[in-house]
């Protein structure tokens, strides 16, 4: 009998995902366009909202919706203004972190097709 692996195990679990977020982060904290968008004076918390959010998604514990609930992502987002050039600078930090990461390339583009679906449905301000 076979065992089902999730994506959170195959790519390597929480350790992969801390990786992954604390590397898109370090990108952020420098990018003059999306620093604003987190008002926090520490990415720190951001960084674990993000971090818990996708090993959630991804198949691993269920801890973003203990402490936050439903992850309501569009709703969360509604107080930034988030056009084009936001989506780009973000999916420009998100791939420079995944290619990091070295993962095999059907993992690589399980992971990468999420997120450009998710910035694209991000966008509320169209240009």
């Amino acid at each position: 009998m076979t065992q089902q692996v999730t994506f959170y195990e195959a790519v390597g679990g929480e350790e992969t995902f801390r990786r992954l977020v604390h590397r898109f982060y370090q990108g952020v904290a420098d990018d003059p366009l999306l620093r604003p968008l987190y008002p926090e004076e520490d990415l720190g918390p951001a960084e674990e909202r993000l971090r818990l959010f996708l090993i959630q998604y991804w198949g691993g514990p269920n801890t973003y919706n203990q402490l936050r609930g439903h992850p309501r992502l569009r709703m969360r987002h509604v107080p930034f203004v988030i056009g084009e050039a936001e989506r780009d600078a973000w999916l420009r930090h998100m791939r420079e972190a995944v290619d990091e990461l070295a993962l095999p390339e059907q993992l690589d583009k399980m992971l990468w097709d999420y997120f450009t679906m998710a910035a694209h449905s991000m966008v509320n301000a169209p240009s």
